[in-house]
């Protein structure tokens, strides 16, 4: 009974059982992704029945839409740790204000792009390659997601504010609910069924954009209806530059962590297609591929940073730890069970894909050895969000940007001057050892200069 009194005065997130707080809180939040990394795949799946230009384009325009998704989870980070932060404080008039400056910075992120994406999509694509089949899909395809791309900024943001409160359960709703009509509509608008024109790989945009859309306004509704914690009024938004800094000093290292990976992919891809376009669009398979093994650990992590940031703000030291050991002992099983999958079921994996034998025959060993990097990438990926929640987005940086672009990519290039296709791929294991490696390093660091102090009574 005590207990009960005690939750029903403070936020689950303080008082809950850690286990089961980290499960109820994540798992909504994993199904949702798996749900998103099913739609990644069923995207292509369908783009792949055209021909493999349209499914190389579709590869090709990834380090765009990876940027787009940086910019709004990076913003998301901050806010999420800053919100939760300020919740653990019981300041909730800081809660609102950062929940207001979150609406207006993800109208501000949407304007960037779409300007971006009207002036510059067809030079994207030149820079890539001169096949002027691929150049007119990937344009096509990429401008429409930037036009339109308010939905995605607006659903993350929605979303995140539901996490800072607990309230996960309602972000699988908002990205079920967005994944499953693009899943719907994917097959409608691509191949021209029900009515509807033959759009090809502008059908498959224009189906994504319309999920992440109804997605955004369920969320907007959500927010209004049930988390009562977050009050926004935009009529009384006056902006405020020390929350804005405080957002990004959490949420710029955050960004530039994850746009580093369109770097490497945009860097990757102009390696591989000097071989084939064939091994470009082996690469994207993958990373279609692997964001089912990965996703589930990224909604474990948007479940965990808003429990590490609100028991940082409440001085609760141990329940931090526990939450950050259960953490990675969950990541790394997913992560095997992961890597097993891609060693054993390889082949039936790439011909979701419509994969032809050449593709099988680049396919198959590229797999099978990046999947080696899962191994380790369980415990990066926690450590890298326990920074994050703790305002360290600064290590996660550092330890993004040695893995991808002084490691993988150099790696990758000295690699492929054998003119040995396959030994490419060995770059990915051996960044992902450098990083787990510097992994631990920093979280020792982080242990001793913010956990430890908190166990100190306060003076």
């Amino acid at each position: 009974m005590k207990q009960e009194a005690t939750m029903s005065q403070e936020n689950k997130m303080g008082v809950m059982p850690i286990n089961r707080l980290l499960v109820s809180m994540s798992v909504p939040i994993m199904i949702s992704m798996l749900v998103q990394a099913l739609y990644n795949i069923v995207d292509s799946m369908f783009v792949a029945q055209l021909n493999e230009n349209a499914l190389t384009a579709v590869s090709l325009a990834f380090p765009a839409q990876n940027l787009m998704i940086a910019v709004a989870t990076g913003t998301g980070v901050g806010i999420n740790a800053l919100l939760s932060k300020s919740l653990g404080e019981k300041n909730f008039q800081k809660v609102n204000q950062v929940a207001d400056h979150a609406i207006f910075l993800a109208f501000c992120s949407y304007a960037v792009f779409a300007v971006l994406g009207l002036a510059f999509s067809r030079t994207f694509f030149t820079l890539q390659t001169q096949d002027p089949q691929i150049v007119q899909y990937g344009t096509e395809y990429l401008q429409i997601c930037t036009l339109f791309s308010f939905g995605l900024f607006f659903q993350i943001t929605f979303e995140r504010l539901l996490q800072a409160t607990g309230k996960t359960i309602y972000t699988m709703i908002t990205q079920g609910i967005g994944a499953i009509i693009n899943i719907i509509f994917d097959p409608i608008m691509i191949f021209g069924l029900l009515g509807f024109p033959k759009m090809g790989v502008a059908g498959a945009a224009a189906a994504t954009v319309f999920g992440q859309i109804v997605a955004a306004v369920l969320g907007a509704v959500i927010n209004h209806k049930k988390n009562h914690e977050v009050q926004l009024s935009l009529r009384s938004f006056r902006f405020n530059g020390h929350i804005v800094k405080s957002i990004y000093g959490v949420g710029v290292p955050s960004i530039i962590m994850s746009s580093i990976g369109s770097v490497m992919t945009f860097g990757m891809n102009k390696i591989l297609i000097a071989f084939s376009t064939t091994a470009t669009a082996v690469f994207g398979v993958y990373f279609k591929l692997q964001s089912f093994v990965f996703m589930p650990i990224f909604g474990m992590n948007n479940g965990m940073v808003p429990i590490v940031a609100y028991n940082y703000g409440a001085r609760k030291p141990d329940r931090m730890i526990k939450t950050v050991k259960l953490s990675i002992c969950y990541a790394t099983g997913i992560m095997v069970i992961g890597f097993v999958v891609f060693q054993l079921f390889t082949g039936p994996l790439l011909r979701i894909f419509n994969a032809s034998d050449h593709m099988l025959a680049i396919g198959i060993p590229a797999l099978r050895t990046i999947s080696f990097s899962f191994l380790l990438a369980g415990f990066c990926v926690i450590s890298s969000s326990l920074f994050q929640a703790l305002s360290h987005g600064v290590l996660s940086l550092i330890v993004s940007l040695v893995r991808q672009l002084v490691i993988l990519l150099p790696l990758a290039y000295l690699l492929s001057l054998t003119g040995n296709l396959n030994l490419i791929w060995l770059a990915f294991p051996c960044a992902e050892l450098v990083s787990c490696a510097l992994c631990a390093l920093f979280i020792r660091y982080v242990y001793r200069k913010q956990i430890k102090p908190l166990e100190q009574p306060l003076p």
